[in-house]
């Protein structure tokens, strides 16, 4: 029997891993449709005198264009003074801006052409570049936000499958903008609807996780999002137009779409129906759950018959089910504490990694190789976690990334002119994986804390955090911008702040998740080097189908609906 369960439980892995690759995908297309590629401007013959009009080749560029350190002047032309026999003068006395629009080094990104290139964003317009990526990750921010609250209003299927069908739409749109301006609203509605589905798919995994395999599937849907991520380069290659990549990229979540309709790839969360009282919907998938897990030794099926009929004889006096809202969480203080540290260390992780990155860009000036070290810190950083957080606990290895984090960031802040390149390079690469392993620990360590009931909503306010702070690097991005030291010195700050804050977080190593207020307020705060005893094994991933801890939430619910043993209220 054991090998009749493996096979539905492999289903329900891949139901919540493969999404992740698509999402990824729909993530990092700003990487590639925002790149700026090598430019100058394209020679005008009408400002050049008569005598220098019929130039041709490298010899007009050096009529027309300034010569700089790096290349030809990307933004500026030759200006002539004109004389009094018409002839002009053959010496320039001025530059200007260029009035013929610009000639682009490409492929930029393994794209012919992309939005910088469509609507010359560069120059006088290169601050539409960031203000695209701001307004993009300002859609993450507000889908994280709102799909929070629909996963613990609506469920975390319905949340997920519908913002992953307005997703399909959306990304047309993007395809089919004409004008820049469509670009920005098609970019940031796409945006809200990819959070939604990441965050609602995130919630529902893990709420289908025993303690000891939550971190090692949230790890894998992590290495499942880099794959999707390594993945962008090659198909951007392939298509060449960024309306193609766009499209392409759009069909592959038109295709998830059309096969997570299928209840058996994605269950709603028992742990969230039984924490909301909706005891029949609850019995019906965990029904589902045993029967597409096989059945185990008679002890196990003893035990789910029992639990079976302990849940029908609670639902049969109809409960009315209780939803929180997520104001609730301000009325609480361990909660509230717990959402707020690590929301600000998300936001920590995220923006201050921008410090880091900026030092990397003169020893990687092409697309290709920057992006290829961001994604493999990232793989980096996941593997560190996925090794260490489930050994010694997620509050000290969230500390040792945050001082690591901050470390680098006060070196670089103080000593980058005094260093060593190589040194520079180190602390730089090392601040990115900490960083990134910053960010990923947080978001994981508050879906252990948050209870049941307003985990959707308290996780989407720290994933919103984070990327706010990530919103902080596409303005600061700006060529000439005098906003990176102040950016640095904050964050850096902030850092510190972050580490101190950091130890009154309680363990959630091992533990069960808390499923109401009272339980999420009953989290304690451990010593920081004494390993916290493990409780249970719980759920839907082990070998016996229906979890032991599903039962303990049965006689929690009786308890908290006031009932004898078989109520019979109306």
């Amino acid at each position: 029997m054991a090998a009749g369960g493996s096979r539905p439980r492999g289903c329900r892995a891949a139901g919540g891993w493969a999404p992740c690759a698509a999402l990824a995908l729909g993530w990092a297309l700003g990487w590639a449709l925002g790149a700026v590629p090598p430019h100058r401007c394209r020679p005008d013959t009408a400002l050049l005198p008569p005598p220098l009009r019929r130039l041709a080749g490298a010899a007009l560029l050096r009529a027309a264009i300034p010569r700089l350190r790096g290349g030809w002047s990307p933004c500026q032309l030759y200006r002539y003074r004109p004389t009094g026999t018409g002839t002009g003068s053959s010496r320039p006395n001025g530059t200007g801006p260029c009035t013929r629009g610009w000639h682009y080094g490409l492929p930029a990104a393994g794209l012919r052409s992309n939005l910088v290139t469509q609507w010359d964003l560069v120059c006088t317009s290169r601050w539409k570049v960031p203000l695209e990526q701001t307004t993009h990750l300002l859609g993450w921010t507000l889908g994280s936000v709102a799909a929070g609250l629909a996963c613990d209003r609506f469920g975390r299927r319905p949340t997920f499958v519908v913002c992953l069908v307005l997703a399909v739409p959306l990304g047309l749109g993007v395809a089919l903008a004409v004008n820049f301006v469509m670009v920005l609203v098609a970019r940031l509605l796409f945006g809200v609807a990819l959070a939604g589905a990441f965050l609602s798919l995130y919630v529902a995994r893990l709420e289908l996780c025993d303690p000891p395999h939550r971190l090692g599937v949230t790890m894998v849907a992590g290495f499942f999002w880099i794959a999707g991520e390594l993945l962008l380069p090659g198909l951007a290659v392939l298509c060449r137009d960024w309306r193609v990549l766009q499209g392409a990229v759009t069909m592959i979540l038109a295709l998830l779409a059309a096969c997570w309709w299928c209840p058996a790839l994605l269950l709603e969360s028992p742990r969230w129906l039984l924490a909301t009282r909706q005891l029949e919907r609850a019995r019906k998938t965990l029904q589902a759950l045993a029967e597409s897990s096989g059945l185990g030794s008679d002890d196990s099926s003893c035990h789910q018959e029992s639990l079976f009929a302990e849940l029908e004889s609670l639902s049969e006096g109809s409960p009315q089910p209780r939803y929180h809202a997520v104001c609730e969480i301000f009325s609480t203080r361990v909660i509230w504490k717990n959402g707020v540290i690590l929301g600000f260390a998300a936001f920590i992780g995220s923006g201050i990694r921008h410090c880091f990155t900026r030092n990397l860009a003169p020893h990687l000036p092409g697309f290709f190789s920057s992006y290829f070290v961001l994604v493999g810190t990232e793989a980096a950083a996941c593997l560190f976690v996925c090794l260490t957080a489930e050994r010694f606990g997620r509050r000290a290895v969230l500390l040792l990334c945050t001082v690591l984090t901050g470390i680098s960031s006060l070196l670089l802040l103080a000593l980058t002119q005094y260093l060593l390149d190589l040194i520079v390079l180190t602390l730089s690469v090392v601040g990115i994986t900490a960083s990134h392993a910053v960010t990923m620990l947080s978001i994981f360590f508050a879906s252990e804390v948050l209870p049941t009931v307003v985990r959707g909503a308290g996780l989407g306010l720290v994933v919103g955090a984070s990327f706010v702070g990530k919103a902080a690097a596409p303005i600061t991005a700006i060529p000439n911008s005098r906003g990176f030291f102040l950016h640095h010195v904050v964050f850096a700050s902030f850092a510190i702040l972050a580490v101190l804050s950091i130890m009154l977080l309680p363990e959630s190593q091992g533990r069960s998740l808390p499923q109401s207020l009272q339980d999420g307020e009953s989290q304690r705060r451990p010593p920081l080097f004494r390993r916290p005893p493990r409780e249970d094994h719980l759920p839907l991933l082990a070998p016996h189908g229906i979890p032991h801890d599903y039962s303990r939430l049965a006689a929690s619910t009786k308890r908290m609906l006031g009932s004898p043993a078989a109520p019979r209220e109306t």
